[in-house]
């Protein structure tokens, strides 16, 4: 029985009418002067705190932990004011998803697997009402590695129960083959939605346990049990 569900969050709990990219581009203007700085940033799988990286290295500018913070707090700024002037929603499902969680006769932990840094992702989620349900997680301020931060989420999330996790009571649920990698790394069960960065047919290659347009198609009973 799965005790701990992990929810990456662009593509597959929402979209933000590309709200944090815009966010970033922003910030890279503002803090280094460097306009136009997202458009050689691959973003889908990714974890913030690596794209910032990327970019700093590829513009010779230091990587050190005062422009990582510079950065963050610009970022952070613009990510909010984006959100109110950009569309964006949930994914398909995902609101009852989240009821029909916590309506099981033993309702898991909900937590996050996000590549966002903490603030971005509870800016994000907040705005569009779904903050509340989650109490654990692993962020893209933890590490840049998404395998790792899926390793800093599992331990979070066996806290919640006195004792380590066995990865089948671990659901991850995700919108790219890096989110499935990132399940498998943690010998989690993995469940891959079409409602982000890859096609269904791409998501279907990389063997997770579910591979679905979106959240209407599986029934979370069926997932958890």
């Amino acid at each position: 029985m799965v005790r701990l569900v992990l929810f990456d969050i662009d593509g597959t709990l929402i979209h933000s009418g590309g709200a944090g990219v815009r966010a970033f581009g922003r910030a890279f203007a503002m803090e280094f002067g460097l306009p136009h700085g997202t458009e050689q940033l691959r973003f889908a799988g990714r974890t913030d705190s690596g794209l910032v990286r990327e970019f700093l290295t590829l513009h010779g500018v230091p990587a050190t932990a005062e422009n990582f913070r510079r950065f963050c707090d610009c970022y952070v700024h613009w990510l909010d004011h984006h959100l109110h002037e950009l569309a964006g929603g949930a994914c398909p499902g995902v609101g009852e998803w989240l009821s029909a969680l916590g309506a099981l006769p033993e309702p898991p932990v909900l937590g996050l697997l996000t590549g966002n840094i903490r603030l971005g992702a509870q800016i994000k989620l907040r705005h569009y009402g779904l903050w509340s349900p989650f109490c654990t997680g692993g962020f893209g301020d933890d590490h840049e590695d998404r395998n790792e931060i899926a390793r800093i989420a599992h331990v979070r999330g066996s806290r919640s129960f006195g004792r380590p996790l066995h990865g089948e009571e671990i659901l991850v649920i995700g919108d790219t083959p890096l989110d499935i990698a990132c399940g498998r790394a943690i010998g989690a069960r993995c469940l891959a939605v079409a409602t982000g960065g890859s096609k269904l047919d791409e998501l279907e290659a990389h063997r997770a346990d579910w591979a679905i347009p979106d959240l209407t198609h599986l029934a979370p009973a069926e997932a958890c049990r």
